[in-house]
């Protein structure tokens, strides 16, 4: 994006041009910006592998396209790093960058609903399976905002403005949801724990179980490095593209970059797979059929409640 300074049409580097005339004010890190590309790269490769592996297909689509969308992103700012005035370094990690969370957020929304089946559907205040309609449709509601926003953004220097402010309603949106989500989370867990002695054996078995209480600690991990860099993006898009914290690269680099990279690898690493695979499709049908066996073997069990049971299920 050329910025017309002191009468120049700088497009490239130069005496008349220095990188301090850029939007960014300044050129981008290579060595923080292709360690930022290396390892979401990487994320991409192992959750598409991971996602095929252990059937963690909804999982897998969310963290994947994060992953993916956070890669292309960082090619945009080791372009510019190559030419702060390149048009095309600008307007990738500004629609890739603003709404690649929303997906990896996506990924920690999943998992409420299955720790519910888990524990205890009784400790929940609403029905499991709204846990995700609820906060994945919110989750959608404040991309298509960030999204409109970045595009704006990139038409041209007039529209910068109305694209940051529509970005920032999308983040703030963004940040709503995750307080609220985690506001939901807290509430069923504390009901959990005040129930402790009456869970099942199964739920108070998964509880001590080491690979559990791994998976949990990274989904907490990634919840709370998700949701500052949401909040550091509401005083970066406060005052439009132009302002002091966005035009400041370590704020990016620690608050949004290390961030997010913290929460995929958590993802990542502590895959539910292996470290909780009631999220894979294999452990839900298996569970299902479980159930239903277990149901028309009851001699108690009417045709109307083996009816409820199926429609619960489905609903799964």
């Amino acid at each position: 994006m050329s910025i017309p300074v002191g009468g120049l049409d700088c497009t490239n580097v130069s005496p008349e041009c220095p990188a301090e005339y850029s939007v960014l004010e300044y050129r981008p890190s290579l060595g923080a910006n292709a360690f930022f590309l290396a390892i979401f790269a990487l994320c991409s490769i192992l959750q598409l592998i991971f996602g095929i592996k252990w059937k963690t297909w909804t999982f897998c689509i969310a963290l994947s396209c994060g992953s993916i969308l956070e890669f292309v992103g960082y090619i945009g700012r080791v372009m510019l790093w190559k030419n702060p005035y390149n048009t095309e370094g600008f307007e990738i990690p500004i629609i890739c960058l603003i709404i690649a969370p929303a997906f990896t957020a996506a990924g920690v929304y999943l998992t409420l609903k299955h720790f519910v089946l888990a524990f205890g559907r009784e400790y929940s205040l609403i029905k499991p399976q709204l846990y995700t309609w609820i906060f994945i449709s919110a989750d959608i509601f404040s991309l298509l905002l960030q999204a409109l926003g970045a595009v704006l953004s990139t038409v041209g220097v007039s529209d910068l403005t109305v694209g940051s402010n529509i970005a920032l309603a999308g983040i703030c949106f963004q940040v709503a949801s995750l307080a609220f989500f985690g506001v939901t989370a807290a509430v069923y867990f504390a009901r959990v724990w005040r129930n402790r002695s009456s869970m099942s054996d199964e739920a108070k078995a998964l509880a001590h179980s080491l690979k559990f209480r791994m998976f949990a600690g990274g989904i907490l991990l990634a919840y709370l490095t998700i949701l500052t860099r949401c909040c550091y993006r509401i005083p970066e898009l406060s005052g439009g593209w132009g302002n002091k914290v966005y035009r400041t690269e370590v704020y990016f680099i620690v608050l949004d970059g290390v961030m997010i990279t913290i929460a995929t690898l958590a993802l990542t690493l502590l895959h539910p797979g292996f470290f909780f695979p009631r999220l894979s499709a294999p452990f839900r049908m298996r569970e299902k059929k479980e159930r239903r066996a277990q149901r028309a073997e009851s001699p108690e069990a009417s045709g109307s409640d083996l009816e409820e049971a199926k429609i619960v299920e489905d609903s799964e």
